[in-house]
């Protein structure tokens, strides 16, 4: 029997601006290239090209394989498909809500992400958490509502109701209703994101039904062009389906994760242990680390849309050669603004182009060779640019000519790349200097051997192929199938039930028979168990191979050991998730050996080397010479871009036309750079950037590792940096009640313990010394150098669920002293020479009159704390090892100068004299600020406050002053970070006594949270910058004596002159997550009937004001629930004659309570709260 022809094989990358085709000849297995600008028939016309075809001649036999940014762009753009939602009664506006979170968290024009489904159907039916159904389906009004959806033109149904992971029956009922009536795509939650978490299975049930529909008309329209061939696609796990199969919620990472994939293969190729991918193009940079298989994430947000799926983890910086480069103050700034492919970077000569890129920079620094070019680069509009930078700093006293301004950009961009490298290693407990560097992507080799040397690698690996790599990344997938069950939260110290194993046989048999059609006559078939682990009662999952129970949990505390730094021996380690892939594996092409070229350059260039220009030989890719060392400085310029060979460097070509770099001078990176104390603007980015890193690096570690459900879940912390007087340098972007009060707690630490030592950790709440109210637990960390000198602090704050006091969740509404919330810690040593002090801990939450409730819960979290804090020690101290205390400790200053001189800028643009502003308390309590404005100067009086309340309404002064931070950060409006500096060109003046600054042992339980948002009210009243937001977080707490829970709900923001007001957002002092509705159902026994948007609650102008939330909580069990707020009597204010937002309302069973209430509730009890509404800006139209 004759064999059949082997079919040509095309591999293709569409990606936005160009897209990559590769064909392997069937005969010799010769790959050719070809790169055609990106459009829907991008991939038929680089196919014609590569096969010598005219436009109307037939496409032979193929098989393609094909990655695309066509969801990605469709997400961006928002441009899916026509989607309703199918949603439980009462949660259909929980998309649109989300996490209640603001993106921005300076930013007063609040701009949240649009949901995928421009409508949603709430059906009657709902489940309880045990997956029991509590009512029927009344199938009646479901069918007319889809009916009329598919009459107004929606072509796609989501379908998402709470609990359905545990049994999927009603959702399959909704959606055999909605295929009856002819919509051509439904997708149910079930069957997409079969886990817990109701929030991101609707997110990503919405993705899927969105974009699939777009994808398969895509992909149809390329298999009738294609004929008899056939169409393969990349996913974002980086494997490969048939196109038939190819779903959006599979879709969104397609084009990088073929990257990702070669860059294993090259791993593989060279035997490499470990690697770095480097993919850096036009807009960004993408990273990733290979040890041997690929490592996914299994949660990840895209276009502000919660996607759970299997996907390549890629660590994205906006870094690339569009990356805008731009002077702010006396900062250099690379990013994350592009100039994109249009108008594109000022050397490409259009007209419109106007803003200095890195691509700009690298031709000025003589490191783009444009011989191979398409079109010829102008010189002449970067350097004006850059000397126009010059002059700017020449104004602020900083003498730089041209080529040291574009030197001091490369340097940023080259820091902000080391950072994401270091997120996807040194963040995950991996040495990156152990690693190789695999370089690719169009603008890769001009930057990979600066970035190398930052992080200590000493090879780097450019593929024959580097510039279309992600194309032939397709060629050497493997076809892969992903899918997942619920475990149940099973203990490992129970017996594995048989339903496990019932479950992975399931899903084997369903991915063999998705990959069968491509499994030829000798599959080799690979299929992988693994079971996602996690401590009881914390969300950090860890995925395993699938063993015997003693097995899996030493692997699972081995890698939490390895990310975390400890382990929690005795506690219950459960199963969330059991998760199977198959694969069908795919054979490495072989690279055929090259001919060697003339081995000789073929001109001279300028290359800048940092301090001068120095010649360096150019050479052409296929003249490089064959198995010859070549040091630097060097350039090499293949098909798709330059290659700069820096001084120390030596390349060698092999012959299968590898080309490897090594750092033949290595170690550099490992003693310190030499660079003066002066500010400089380069430094001053670069020290903004890693401060700033190493507060989100601590932050990672607290969420990850706490166990409360405040920390982990709500992300109610804050991390941050402090110089050794307790300034605040550097935060991450957490709470600002935490950050701007938490100076005053490191001071007041600092003064009680003058002598602290290395190895030493201390915990404080007290609102006398910068505590905010005794949940919020501080742990203070000092930091010292080798002689034992206090050099730095690092801190981070907590709201813990219960310290104590009157209620659970040390929140009483009506305390009137200190010791009625709870348990006060005043500077408490914890740690000491490393160890941690637990039973002097446990003492002190044992010992107030009102104790802890559950101090292992505290414990736990204030390890985490610990935990985070040294992360921030271990970061720190590798700064030190680079820059030296001198450097460092004067960059510190240097950041707060900066933001300093920025603050008293922003002043300086408001008109001078008197703004004065107050507004009342619920309870008529008034709060008073007059603001005088001389210059860049400004006063800040709040003479005219009420003295101190007799409830805890109270403000602690460390509060007041961080309500003043925070509103001094709006009004610069640029991103610098929230530090001391912003408040030296201020004076405040707070009276001694008053309910601003209450005398110790006042309750201050409500301070913290409500009186802190009318503090920012007043200010922006008097600065007119927006109408008020809600002015309350609306606390809610409910427990018993077994457990306790906190939250806090939004309301309708402020609008400005500029922008309407957000709905059901966080606004000013907060910004912590509310818990998915089904993550809590399943926790504690109470039940979510309602959570969506006040509609009509937000003030009436020119700008309405935003809506607030309505939240319903049904309670199943007796318990106590205490509910704080304010704004039930006082409305928000409009601005400039726009309407105030509707006040709140607080609701038991129907009845109104009081805006502070404490109360025993029994089973049935309904608590309904309603928050307010933002105020309006300008009279309406």
């Amino acid at each position: 029997m004759q064999r059949p022809a082997p079919r040509h094989q095309l591999w293709i990358d569409r990606g936005g601006t160009f897209t990559d085709c590769i064909h392997r000849d069937p005969q010799t297995g010769a790959l050719h290239v070809t790169k055609v600008l990106s459009s829907d028939r991008a991939p038929i016309v680089g196919i014609r090209a590569l096969l010598d075809l005219g436009p109307d001649d037939p496409i032979p036999p193929c098989e393609v394989r094909m990655g695309t940014t066509l969801a990605t762009n469709a997400l961006l753009e928002r441009r899916g498909v026509p989607t309703v939602m199918v949603a439980d009664g009462g949660l259909g506006d929980l998309m649109r809500i989300g996490d209640q979170t603001r993106p921005e968290l300076f930013a007063l024009e609040i701009d949240k992400p649009e949901p995928l489904p421009e409508a949603v159907i709430e059906i009657n039916a709902r489940m309880a958490a045990d997956g029991s159904l509590l009512r029927p389906l009344d199938e009646g009004p479901v069918r007319e509502a889809l009916e009329q959806a598919r009459q107004r033109g929606f072509e796609s149904v989501a379908i998402a109701l709470i609990h359905a992971y545990r049994d999927g029956a009603l959702e399959r009922r909704v959606a055999s209703i909605a295929r009856e009536l002819g919509f051509p795509h439904v997708s149910i939650s079930s069957e997409i994101a079969n886990e817990l978490g109701l929030l991101g299975r609707a997110d990503t049930t919405a993705a899927n039904a969105y974009l699939t529909p777009l994808l398969t008309g895509y992909v149809k329209e390329l298999e009738r062009d294609l004929g008899s061939g056939q169409l393969r696609m990349m996913q974002s796990n980086g494997g490969l389906v048939d196109a038939a199969s190819f779903m959006g919620r599979n879709a969104v990472l397609s084009g990088p994760a073929a990257g990702v994939v070669a860059t294993g293969a090259v791993a593989d190729d060279l035997n490499l242990s470990e690697v770095i991918g480097f993919d850096m193009g036009g807009t960004s940079t993408d990273v990733s680390r290979h040890a041997g298989q690929l490592s996914r994430v299994f949660d990840t947000q895209i276009a502000g849309v919660r996607i759970r799926a299997p996907m390549i983890e890629l660590h994205t910086v906006a870094a690339g050669g569009g990356s805008i480069c731009a002077l702010e103050g006396q900062r250099i700034t690379v990013g994350p603004q592009s100039a994109g492919a249009d108008p594109g970077p000022l050397c490409y000569g259009r007209p419109d182009a106007t803003a200095l890129t890195l691509t700009d920079v690298s031709l000025h620094l003589g490191r783009i060779a444009d011989d191979r070019f398409p079109f010829p680069l102008r010189q002449q509009p970067v350097e004006r640019k850059l000397e126009e930078v010059a002059a700017s700093l020449r104004a602020l006293g900083i003498e730089r000519h041209a080529e040291e301004v574009a030197d001091g950009f490369l340097r940023v961009a080259v820091e902000n790349m080391a950072a994401a490298i270091q997120k996807v290693s040194v963040g995950r407990g991996h040495d990156v200097r152990s690693h190789a560097m695999v370089v690719f992507g169009g603008a890769g080799g001009q930057y990979a051997c600066l970035v190398a040397r930052r992080l200590g690698i000493r090879k780097l690996v450019f593929h024959p192929y580097a510039g279309a790599l992600s194309a032939f990344g397709m060629g050497v997938a493997d076809f892969e199938w992903h899918g997942q069950r619920d475990a149940g939260r099973r203990s490992l110290q129970d017996p594995i039930p048989d339903q496990w194993e019932a479950a992975f046989a399931e899903l084997e048999a369903e991915g063999r028979a998705v990959l069968s059609p491509d499994a030829g006559a000798e599959p080799r078939w690979h299929v992988r168990r693994q079971v996602t682990l996690r401590y009881r009662g914390t969300e950090t999952e860890l995925n395993v191979d699938w063993s015997d129970p003693g097995t899996m949990r030493d692997a699972f505390e081995a890698l939490h050991r390895r990310e975390f730094g400890y382990v929690r021996p005795g506690h219950i380690v459960e199963a969330a998730t059991l998760r199977l892939s198959v694969e069908l594996r795919a054979a490495n092409p072989a690279l055929p050996n090259v001919a060697p070229g003339s081995g000789k350059p073929v001109r001279q260039a300028e290359l800048w080397s940092g301090t001068g220009r120095v010649d360096a030989p150019v050479y052409l890719r296929e003249d490089f010479p064959i198995e010859t060392e070549i040091r630097g400085p060097a350039l090499v310029l293949d098909a798709t871009g330059t290659v700069v060979i820096d001084r120390g460097f030596a390349a060698v070509r092999d012959r299968r036309d590898y080309l490897t770099l090594r750092d033949v001078e290595g170690g550099q990176t490992a003693l310190q750079e030499h660079v003066g104390t002066q500010v400089d603007p380069v430094l001053l980015e670069v020290f903004n950037n890693q401060f700033r890193s190493i507060a989100e690096q601590m932050g990672v570690v607290l969420q990850r590792t706490a166990m409360s459900t405040n920390i982990r879940d709500r992300l109610d912390f804050s991390c941050a940096i402090f110089d050794a007087e307790g300034g605040l340098v550097a935060n991450a972007p957490h709470i600002p009640v935490h950050l701007g009060a938490m100076g005053e707690s490191v001071r007041a630490v600092l003064a009680a313990h003058p002598a602290s030592r290395p190895g030493e950790a201390f915990v404080t709440n007290d609102p006398a010394a910068g505590g905010s109210h005794l949940p919020d637990i501080t742990v203070v960390t000092p930091v010292h150098d080798e002689r034992g000198a206090l050099r730095f602090v690092v801190a981070s704050r907590g709201h813990h669920a219960d310290v104590g006091g009157l209620t659970p969740g040390s929140m009483p509404p009506f305390s009137s002293t200190l010791e009625e919330e709870g348990v006060v810690l005043r500077s408490l040593r914890i740690v000491e020479d490393g160890v941690f002090q637990e039973g002097r801990l446990r003492a002190a939450l044992a010992s107030a009159p009102y104790p802890a409730r559950n101090p292992d819960e505290n414990l736990a979290d204030i390890q985490a704390q610990i935990a985070a804090n040294k992360k921030g020690v271990q970061l720190l101290d590798a700064l030190l090892t680079r820059y030296g205390i001198e450097v460092v400790s004067a960059y510190m200053q240097h950041i707060q100068d900066n933001a300093a001189d920025l603050t008293a800028l922003a002043i300086a643009a408001l008109p001078d004299g008197e703004h004065a502003f107050e507004d009342r308390l619920d309870g008529g309590a008034r709060i008073a600020v007059r603001i005088t404005v001389r210059g860049d100067a400004m006063d800040i009086d709040f003479s005219g406050t009420d003295r101190a309340l007799d409830n805890n309404l109270n403000a602690p002064r460390a509060v007041t002053m961080a309500a003043v931070l925070y509103v001094l950060r709006l009004l610069v409006g640029k991103p610098i970070p929230l530090n001391s500096g912003c408040l030296r060109p201020v004076t405040v003046r707070i009276p001694e006594g008053s309910l601003l600054s209450p005398e110790p042992g006042r309750a201050v339980a409500a301070g913290n949270v409500e009186t802190s948002q009318r503090i920012v009210d007043v200010l922006l009243g008097a600065l007119k910058l927006a109408a008020a937001s809600q002015g309350t977080m609306n606390n809610i707490t409910f427990g018993d004596d077994r457990f306790a829970y906190y939250e806090t709900l939004g309301g309708g923001a402020g609008a400005t002159a500029r922008a309407p007001g957000a709905s059901g957002v966080h606004t000013h002092m907060t910004n912590s997550r509310c818990t998915d509705p089904e993550v809590l159902e399943t926790r504690f026994p109470i039940r979510v009937r309602r959570f969506g948007l006040r509609k009509g609650s937000g003030g009436r102008g020119a700008n309405p004001g935003g809506d607030g939330l309505i939240r319903e909580l049904e309670f199943l069990t007796p318990m106590r629930i205490s509910v704080v707020s304010e704004r039930r009597t006082v409305p928000p204010y409009g601005m400039r004659g726009g309407g105030s937002g509707a006040p709140g309302m607080n609701l038991l069973n129907g009845k109104p309570l009081e805006h502070r209430v404490s109360m025993d509730v029994s089973p049935g009890d309904i608590l309904r709260i309603e928050t307010p509404g933002g105020g309006a800006w300008g009279r309406p139209r």
